[in-house]
């Protein structure tokens, strides 16, 4: 109710301002963990890859990009975090403004281009955090890199020493050329470089391959078995679309990048089933996109996938939404 109140204040900030606040009101938030997380719903727990998940609500990438605020938003009541993406070095990301509320259809729209501080900056952070629940790191390439298998390689590898999972992230449509290393034979020497680089003493870590909802069913199928055959333990289907569904209302929602966020349900919806299908058992499926509700989980899991991760719902639910969800189910 707090959040209803205040949300209209909130939406008279520019989109990635609110963002860098919301950021900081989560690091913030931190120092009362203990307290917080014993009111947190529990739910029957989640097991991926060996790692058990208290809950299978988990934060999409690219919220908290440089791991500043982990804990408070485990605070939340997610049973797994995901930061990123993080590349080998710091880049700044596309010119501003790049991030943009489609307020009237309750979908976002951004251009970021992996804007972040680097990995190696990050992950400092990451080993002060004290998570009460699964960490994800999900890692890309620099825009400028002359080579984007070794950058992946050189991120996993680093990651692999600090995350409970490392999400390869081929699928963001804001960085030229990345999307094209979700084809084969690309994406078997990506996949081939980070699977050897996330062994650390003697520890496999686990790696999820995160793709396109744009991908068509051949796409996904050339990815679902390139990640089979390199022993990748699970599939995060999706990230945001190029596409634009009919209907849309916002004026934003010409504005070039990927579109999140309630539009992108139907398709991802559909992605989701082509998954399962594709799959058939043999590599967990995780649902990403247009995930606002205890209702949308509960179809999202009834129709065959491991867990689910949320991220732009955020943005017109409020934090409460993790708890109100758990609460139902």
């Amino acid at each position: 109710m707090l959040y209803d109140l205040l949300r209209p204040l909130i939406f008279t900030l520019d989109a990635e301002r609110a963002h860098r606040l919301a950021i900081r009101a989560a690091a913030l938030s931190a120092g009362g963990t203990a307290p917080l997380l014993r009111d947190i719903p529990r739910v029957r727990p989640v097991t991926i890859a060996g790692l058990v998940f208290a809950n299978p609500v988990g934060l999409a990438a690219g919220l908290d990009k440089d791991g500043e605020a982990i804990d408070g938003l485990f605070n939340l009541g997610f049973g797994s975090v995901e930061i990123g993406s993080l590349t080998p070095r710091p880049q700044a990301g596309n010119p501003k403004p790049r991030l943009f509320r489609l307020v009237e259809d309750r979908g976002v729209v951004n251009r970021m281009g992996f804007n972040n501080g680097g990995i190696d900056a990050a992950l400092e952070r990451v080993a002060r955090a004290r998570r009460a629940g699964m960490l994800g790191i999900n890692v890309g390439a620099n825009k400028d890199s002359v080579d984007r298998v070794a950058d992946y390689a050189l991120a996993v590898g680093k990651a692999a020493r600090h995350a409970d999972y490392v999400t390869i992230n081929v699928s963001s449509p804001n960085t030229p050329g990345l999307r094209d290393l979700q084809s084969r034979p690309a994406l078997d020497d990506l996949l081939a470089a980070s699977a050897a680089a996330r062994l650390v003493e003697g520890r496999r870590v686990p790696l999820f391959l995160k793709v396109a909802p744009d991908l068509d069913r051949a796409g996904l199928e050339g990815a679902a078995g390139a990640a089979i055959d390199h022993g990748i333990d699970a599939l995060i289907v999706g990230n945001t679309t190029i596409s634009r569904p009919a209907g849309l209302r916002s004026r934003a929602a010409g504005e070039v990048g990927g579109l999140s966020g309630a539009p992108l349900r139907e398709l991802a919806r559909a992605k989701l089933a082509d998954a399962i299908s594709i799959c058939g058992g043999r590599l967990p499926v995780i649902a990403v996109g247009g995930i606002d509700s205890a209702d949308e989980v509960r179809a999202r899991l009834d129709a065959g996938a491991a867990m689910v991760q949320l991220y732009s719902a955020l943005v017109y639910e409020g934090p409460g939404l993790v708890r109100r969800i758990l609460k139902a189910l």
